[in-house]
Order: structure tokens, then C-alpha cells, then sequence
């Protein structure tokens, strides 16, 4: 009888202990129900993300350890577990495309201790984060963010800078501008970090973007594999303890010591979304809009006054002006020059690159006696052309609210702040404040030296664009090894998958792989001109430079205009092939103008693009194509007007690092479908 009561009693036990560390487990659907995400809610809370009956993401677990101790996430308290759908449709304002689908299913989760865990399923991918509920002050010292995969997938890894590796706490000072590492994930270098979005491809074709959105007061999250595993783990920078200017020029500030946290913060708040993106087919990533619906949307200030456009730029071309009578550089005449190829061609704005403050000074009220500001600015609106300057950082955030006030009021239109080099949670909030000062007064604001975008732009649109790319203006000085066209027709499927880009086409001179070699003060670009043509559809960016000399447009007038009249933001975005690192063609509707860009790597490639989004009607496209010898002379190219068929196919060819682009208009603008 003893025996029988001491196995009832080792059952009962085993039973209760295994109840206890399964827990509770939830799923959550995708609204069209190929997507799950199993969240489990024992010791700790874990997720597993499957797409249809494959499982992508392994059980993972997520956490917050706060500085006093507590950690949110291990043996959880759980209140109350709520759901909901939303199936709405978003405004979008300055985007690539006038409305977006927000359609999702949710799981609230509560638990003791003044915190939630909200998960997210979208039809794209999943998403989730932490959310505080504290009255009361508190400190975030770690973050326990993993991904782990089943297998050892292979991965396109944005890794820090190589001359960073010495020191994990320097590749926290990093200007997120590289290139990519295709490697697996066992092959991980442990020297290095590596930032978002970060691509992670499947055996059977599924593409997996890792990312983050509504990034407004919190670190950044960078990746790392220490252990040669499946698995990626998240790490945050923590709080700078002591800056001291220096960096580029003195604009920059630099950490000398970190604090044992990584934010902080005087009550709750939403922590950033970390979203998982997913794709059956490559070319979807490329019409992605996953960021902008996690994003918080647009405070509550008049954005009406927000001009998106195109910028007559100055500094890729080293203030290179030919066939005028006055020396050129950075003067008011050179600027008066580009204000007038400007008007002359519809371009919104001209931009006053480094140089017009007085060097090492960080002071944006020192300008240099060769620059007269308000004369230029009184010049420019009389030619119906803003005036956008840059600034360094710590110029700009040392005493924001009398520069935005001063420039405002000058008719300046707007700031490219650059040089920030950070994404701790001082940076990240300096982004938010310095959006939420030059809306105050009226600026754009165009972030470079900065992190990808997560979302600001919803928040605040004058935040009009974000650098955090391997953009043209590395052509100046990068060794033929790099391999640009490569970069070209990867980052859409990955760091565009984040939102707009200043990448800064334009390029006039085009040289094939072979003639290609950096010239810092004529610089060219890799692949053929028609590819320049095709980026300004290909690659988000409501405010986009004409990198180029006007000189050098006045001799191009074919691409000039076309560049010129082609938009910047659009109402209608259409992803109509890719693959990864090999070619992608997108289609972006302005008003009942429909542009196409298509790009391929080094391998020439003919393609068949289907048209049938145009609805019923007759078309004519205006066609910029490679000429037949643009792989020996990149700058050939053919102009033509052609008929779209009936049976909306048409086939393209493109050079080895080439690019078409079009611009396609209904014959019979009347007609009414």
C-alpha cells in the first residue's frame, strides 16, 4: 500500500512539474494562415515562427533584464492573454505608395511586474516587443534577443567595419555603410558584429530579413554568432557615460567610457518591434512595407508644407563646373550656377555640402567669407529652387533650436545632418529630437552617417531620407575590387526592405569592369548609364541627388530630363521580378504614369517583364536601353518610343552591369477604363 502511495505521489509530482515547465502556449496566425508564430510561456517565453509546415525560426527566448535585478521574460507571471485583428487601411504620407495594407493578427500578453510582450502576424512576417507599463523610472541593462535557425542557412551579413575588429566597443562607432558577407551562419566571424536588416536564406528558396522598427528612444540592435551555431543573438550599445568632441572635423562626439545600461528611462514605453520579414519569392522583399506599418504614426503636427524631390548636389562632383567664366568651388557664384541648372530643369533643391562653414568649428553660425547665405537663399527663391545645407553633427545638435530658428527664418529649407556614426540610445533619441525641432520650424531633415531607417519617416515625415548605405559616393575612392553592381541588385532585397535610401545616382560617367577606377574629383560609376537612369525607380528616395556636374547634364539632355521629371515619391509600387544579388525589375505608378527600372549584375541578362497592371488602354513607353556596345563604352545607350503589346509582354535586354529604364504613359490620355 506504501509502494502504491509513493508512485501516486512520483506521478501526481512529475505531473505537476512538467504542467509547471510546459506552460502556457499560444499561436497566432497570419491573416492569410501561411504564417505561425508559437509563443510559449513557461520559465521563460519563447517564440517558434513557421511558414506554412516549415519551421524557420527554432524556439527562441526572448528577455529584458532590468539594472535592479529584475528580468522580465524569466519565470514570467502571466495576468491575462488578450487577441485582436486589425484590417485597416494607412495613409502613407511621403512614400512609395499613397496607401498601405495594415492588416494583422495580435496577441497581448501580460504578466506581473508592469510589463506586456505584444506579438504581431502579418501575411509578410511576424513581429514582436516588449512594452513597459512602470509609473516609475527604471533602467534596461540587457536585452535577450535570438533568432535560432533549424538549420545552417546561409546569410547576406552586413558586418561592421574590418578595421573595427580589434575591439567589440569600437564597432559600436560605425557608419553602417557596408557591403555584404554571403556566407553560412556557422561561418559567422567572431571578430565582428554585424547590423539590420540582415538576410537569411532557406534551402528551398524562402528569404528571411531580419529587422527593426519604431526605433525612437532605445539602442539599436546589431547581430553576433560567437559560436559557430544556427543561432544570431542581438547586442545593444550601452549608454554613453563620456563623450569629447573629435571624429571628422570636430563633429563629431566621441565615447570614452559606457555606462552599465543600455537605456533608461522615467516611466513605460513601447521598445522597438524586432520583425521577422519573409518571403516565398526574392522579388517581394523588394515591395516591402513591413517598417513603415510597425512604425508610430505621424505625431501631431501640419506636415502639409513637406516638398519631396530631387537635389542638385555638389559634392560627388567636386564643385566641378566647365565652360563658365568664374573659378569654381564653393562660392556664390558655383552656387548660383547650379541654382539656375536647378530651375532651368524643374530640380527642387540644391544642396551646400561640407565646406560652407568655417572648417573644425562646429559652429553652423561661422561661415566662410566666400559664401553670402542670405544673398543665396534671396537668389534662390526668386528661381523657385530651395536651399538645403549640410551640418555636422555635433554642430547641429549643440544648439538646434537657434540654428533651425535662424536658417528657418533665412528661407533655408532643410538640413543633411551627417557624421553621427552611433546608435546608442543617445544617438537614436538625438534623431527624434532633432525630426521633432526641424518640424517646429519647418526643415527637412536628410540623416546621413547614420543607421538604417526603422520607421522615423511615418513618425515624422520631414525626416525625408537616411544614408546607412554603400552609396554612389563611395565610387570616389573605392579600388576596382569593389564590386558596386553586385551591392546594387542586393540592396534592394535587403536594405531598402528598411525604408529609403540616399544612395545618390546620377552618375554621367559610366565605366564597365574593366575601365572603372576611383578618381575622387571626376568620379564614375560602375555599369552601364541606362543602370544610373534605372535607380531613380529602383531605389527609394523622396529626396534624390543628381550627383552629377550640371555641366556634365547640359551634354546629356536626353538623361538629364528624364532624370529631372521622374518623381520621388509615388502612388502605386509593383515589384515585378528579382533575385538576390542577380537582377530585380520594380514598377512605381505617378499619377497615371507608370516608371520601370531594371537592373542585372555582371552577367548581361534579357528579360521578359509583364505589363498586365496597366489595366485596358493603349500605351507608349518612352525606353532608355543599353546600346549595343555599352559592354566596352558603359555611357551607350538608345532612346526609343515604343508600343506596349496587347498582351502587355515585352522583353528587355540589359549589358553586363546594365539597367532599362521607362517611362510609360497611355496613348489616349482621355480614355476611361
Amino acid at each position: 500500500m506504501m509502494q502504491q502511495f509513493k508512485l501516486i505521489f512520483v506521478f501526481v509530482f512529475l505531473f505537476f512539474v512538467n504542467y509547471s515547465f510546459a506552460g502556457k502556449q499560444y499561436t497566432l496566425s497570419s491573416p492569410n494562415g501561411k504564417i505561425q508564430v508559437d509563443v510559449s510561456v513557461g520559465q521563460s517565453i519563447e517564440y517558434t515562427v513557421k511558414h506554412i509546415s516549415d519551421v524557420l525560426i527554432a524556439p527562441s527566448p526572448i528577455s529584458m533584464e532590468l539594472d535592479n535585478g529584475i528580468v522580465w521574460g524569466v519565470d514570467p507571471k502571466l495576468q491575462k492573454a488578450s487577441n485582436r485583428t486589425v484590417n485597416e487601411v494607412i495613409p502613407a504620407i511621403i512614400y512609395k505608395k499613397k496607401e498601405v495594407t495594415d492588416h494583422f493578427n495580435e496577441l497581448t500578453l501580460t504578466f506581473k511586474g508592469d510589463y506586456q510582450v505584444i506579438f504581431r502576424a502579418y501575411d509578410d512576417g511576424i513581429a514582436y516587443r516588449f512594452v513597459s507599463t512602470s509609473k516609475k523610472p527604471f533602467r534596461v541593462k540587457s536585452e535577450q534577443a535570438v533568432f535560432n535557425f533549424p538549420s545552417d542557412y546561409k546569410a547576406y551579413i552586413p558586418y561592421v567595419r574590418e578595421d573595427r575588429i580589434d575591439s567589440f566597443e569600437k564597432q559600436f562607432f560605425n557608419s553602417f555603410e557596408n557591403m555584404y558577407a554571403y556566407t553560412h551562419l556557422s561561418a559567422w566571424d567572431k571578430r565582428r558584429y554585424a547590423f539590420s536588416p540582415l538576410l537569411i536564406e532557406t534551402g528551398d528558396g524562402k528569404k528571411i530579413c531580419l529587422t527593426e522598427a519604431d526605433l525612437i528612444n532605445y539602442p539599436g540592435m546589431y547581430f553576433y554568432n560567437g559560436d559557430g551555431s544556427n543561432s544570431l543573438k542581438g547586442v545593444f550599445a550601452p549608454y554613453p557615460k563620456e563623450v569629447k568632441q573629435g571624429g571628422h572635423n570636430e563633429l563629431q562626439m566621441l565615447v570614452q567610457s559606457r555606462e552599465n545600461y543600455i537605456a533608461a528611462y522615467d516611466k513605460g514605453t513601447g521598445f522597438p518591434w524586432r520583425a521577422v520579414i519573409i518571403a516565398e519569392n526574392d522579388y517581394e522583399l523588394a515591395d516591402n512595407d513591413m517598417v513603415y506599418k510597425l512604425a508610430t504614426p505621424a505625431v501631431d503636427m501640419d506636415f502639409s508644407w513637406v516638398k519631396p524631390g530631387k537635389v542638385a548636389w555638389d559634392w560627388w562632383n567636386d564643385w566641378n563646373l566647365y565652360n563658365v567664366d568664374f573659378r569654381a568651388g564653393i562660392n556664390n557664384e558655383t552656387y548660383k550656377y547650379y541654382i539656375d541648372f536647378a530651375s532651368k530643369h524643374g530640380i527642387e533643391y540644391v544642396i551646400l555640402d561640407e565646406g560652407w562653414a568655417v572648417n573644425k568649428q562646429a559652429d553652423l553660425f561661422q561661415v566662410i567669407p566666400e559664401i553670402d547665405l542670405p544673398d543665396l537663399a534671396a537668389y534662390a527663391k526668386t528661381k523657385n529652387v530651395g536651399l538645403i545645407l549640410w551640418a555636422g553633427y555635433h554642430a547641429f545638435d549643440r544648439d538646434m533650436e537657434r540654428v533651425c530658428k535662424h536658417y528657418s527664418e533665412m528661407g533655408i529649407k532643410g538640413f543633411k545632418v551627417d557624421f553621427m556614426d552611433r546608435d546608442d540610445q543617445y544617438m537614436v533619441d538625438f534623431h527624434r529630437r532633432g525630426a521633432e525641432m526641424a518640424a517646429k520650424y519647418k526643415l527637412l531633415i536628410d540623416y546621413h552617417g547614420t543607421y538604417k531607417p526603422t520607421g522615423l519617416q511615418r513618425t515624422y515625415p520631414n525626416v525625408i531620407n537616411f544614408e546607412g548605405v554603400h552609396g554612389l559616393e563611395q565610387m570616389k575612392w573605392s579600388a576596382p575590387s569593389v564590386d558596386q553592381v553586385l551591392y546594387d541588385v542586393t540592396i534592394p532585397f535587403i536594405r531598402q526592405v528598411a525604408g529609403p535610401m540616399d544612395y545618390t545616382q546620377g552618375a554621367m560617367r559610366n565605366a564597365t569592369k574593366g575601365n572603372y577606377r576611383p578618381v575622387n574629383s571626376e568620379a564614375m560609376s560602375q555599369g552601364t548609364r541606362c543602370r544610373q537612369l534605372a535607380q531613380y525607380m529602383i531605389f527609394e528616395s523622396p529626396l534624390n541627388m543628381l550627383c552629377d556636374s550640371p555641366s556634365n547634364y547640359e551634354t546629356e539632355k536626353e538623361c538629364t530630363e528624364f532624370i529631372a521629371t521622374t518623381p520621388t515619391v509615388w502612388d502605386e509600387t509593383k515589384a515585378l521580378n528579382g533575385k538576390v544579388a542577380e537582377y530585380v525589375t520594380i514598377a512605381r505608378r505617378s499619377g497615371d504614369d507608370w516608371y520601370v527600372g531594371s537592373m542585372t549584375n555582371w552577367d548581361a541578362r534579357t528579360l521578359e517583364l509583364d505589363l498586365s497592371f496597366l489595366g485596358k488602354g493603349d500605351y507608349i513607353a518612352e525606353i532608355f536601353r543599353d546600346g549595343v556596345n555599352a559592354d566596352r563604352v558603359a555611357r551607350d545607350y538608345r532612346k526609343e518610343n515604343i508600343t506596349i503589346p496587347s498582351n502587355r509582354k515585352i522583353t528587355i535586354k540589359m549589358a553586363p552591369g546594365g539597367g532599362w529604364a521607362a517611362r510609360i504613359s497611355r496613348l489616349y490620355p482621355d480614355d476611361v477604363e
